[in-house]
């Protein structure tokens, strides 16, 4: 809400002022062409007039309006003596408000009348620094006066603070639909399912809404120790939310009780608040879990579907479906190591092994970078640079015996990052199910630099998760 007052306009004294630095500065960054030089010299004063434009801010010197800034609720008012020529410049609200005001009181949310300040500084400098509990209220003020660089600049701030962990994710995902800033709302919804078990252990997981709830609980890239995790995570959101029956009964039918162990399932059926009170609502699912685990999956296969995402495993930490690696000053050498899965999710495997191999590579060339040394005609060609490589993984089973009959695997490596004491996943990558390797691994990783992003304490920590897939090779009969 804006609530306009009027008195006379101000002079244009501060117009012509503010042009004179802008025109000092233009002159003198211009190229010269002196004593007949074929390439001019380029004099750049950008940062004094930067100077000069925050001593214009701070000072009020010449200024034709005032803003009256008020914290909603509060008799708080904060005044700023300001400029109508460098406020339309980036808005056109403001242009439209002061074009015949020279006074205007703005009603601002108490957190967005506490970086009125920053926001107006940035219209004055293109700069300024954001802190996390800022973000939301200064992206909010730049969407609401059009001011289009800076939304797109928190945004990004946004964006790259939740790839770190930093980021408030639950809060911004909220934030994020209420604004339709669809790029924030997916970006925010990748970090919470990489790092389902952080957030589902911290404070932001009783502000989950039962809409985003809804969103991660089909996904199939979670990340988190095992299914059982979830519906602990889950039933503790049911506890505090307290939804209505119907959104307890569809989030409890997303939960994947194939993938739990039948002494698992047994313990919740007997222990478990939320399935006591919605019991009636998963039986289905619970007899389908406990035949699945009762038969061999060919078996089972031959009597039910088992094409839906309910026998499909998520990307578990459990040691049963990979392991960690981490690999210390990865830009050196080749790297191997091996690391045994359960052949499958089924009670009916879970005493049979897979062995796997791993190579990594940090800085394999492709087959058009490899060396060649001379052309067609003889001429020497200069040898690839090693810099010119990326990094590569691959995985491959140990042998290829009749133990994975019926059954093929889909591989995802994960990246992780620490931040704030605790490792989350910054990147993942998932292999085609046909594939040895992925693809696109670490394809824009700088490994060389200390301070990368892909790096903790100049080590590169992955987890590597092997999930098994049964629809591939099986067919259900018609």
């Amino acid at each position: 809400m804006l609530r306009l007052g009027y008195t006379k306009p101000g002079s244009w004294a501060s117009f012509w002022a503010i042009l004179t630095l802008v025109g000092l500065v233009t002159r003198a960054a211009q190229k010269t062409d002196v004593g007949g030089e074929s390439t001019g010299t380029s004099i750049n004063h950008s940062q004094t007039l930067l100077q000069r434009l925050q001593e214009l801010l701070r000072q009020g010197n010449a200024s034709d309006v005032v803003l009256r800034v008020q914290a909603a609720g509060t008799d708080e008012v904060r005044v700023f003596h300001a400029h109508r020529l460098l406020l339309g410049l980036h808005s056109e609200l403001f242009r439209e408000l002061l074009s015949n005001q020279s006074e205007v009181v703005l009603q601002e949310p108490r957190d967005g009348a506490a970086v009125f300040d920053k926001f107006i500084r940035y219209l004055y400098c293109g700069e300024l620094v954001v802190l996390l509990a800022q973000a939301i209220p200064l992206h909010r003020l730049a969407a609401k006066y059009g001011v289009s660089s800076l939304q797109r600049g928190v945004a990004d701030y946004m964006r790259a603070h939740l790839a770190g962990g930093a980021g408030p994710a639950v809060g911004w995902y909220h934030y994020a639909v209420s604004t339709g800033d669809e790029a924030l709302r997916q970006s925010c919804l990748q970090f919470l399912a990489w790092n389902l078990s952080a957030v589902a252990g911290s404070a932001e997981w009783g502000a989950v809404s039962p809409e985003l709830l809804a969103q991660l609980l089909p996904r199939s890239d979670l990340v988190l120790q095992d299914e059982l995790e979830l519906f602990h995570a889950l039933e503790a959101w049911l506890g505090r939310a307290r939804p209505p029956p119907a959104v307890a009964e569809r989030a409890l039918r997303s939960i994947r009780y194939p993938m739990i162990p039948p002494a698992q399932l047994f313990q919740l059926q007997a222990r478990s608040a939320a399935l006591a009170r919605h019991g009636a609502a998963v039986a289905d699912l619970l007899l389908q879990a406990y035949q699945f685990h009762a038969a061999s999956p060919l078996h089972y296969a031959k009597f039910f579907d088992v094409n839906g995402s309910s026998f499909l495993p998520r990307n578990y930490l459990a040691p049963a479906w990979g392991a960690p690696w981490v690999i210390n000053n990865p830009a050196r050498d080749d790297r191997s190591t091996s690391f045994q899965t359960q052949l499958g999710p089924s009670g009916h495997d879970s005493g049979r092994r897979v062995t796997w191999n791993v190579l990594f590579s940090p800085r394999w060339l492709p087959v058009s970078l490899r060396p060649v040394y001379a052309d067609a005609a003889g001429t020497a060609l200069p040898l690839a640079r090693p810099e010119d490589g990326r990094p590569r993984l691959v995985v491959t089973p140990a042998s290829s015996g009749g133990d994975a009959a019926g059954v093929s695997f889909q591989k995802t490596v994960l990246v992780g990052t620490r931040q704030h004491g605790r490792l989350l996943v910054r990147h993942a990558y998932s292999f085609h199910q046909s594939s040895e390797e992925a693809g696109d691994f670490l394809a824009h990783a700088d490994l060389q630099r200390r301070n990368s992003e892909y790096l903790v304490e100049n080590a590169l920590h992955l987890h590597l998760i092997v999930k098994p897939v049964y629809h591939p090779l099986i067919r259900t009969p018609k």
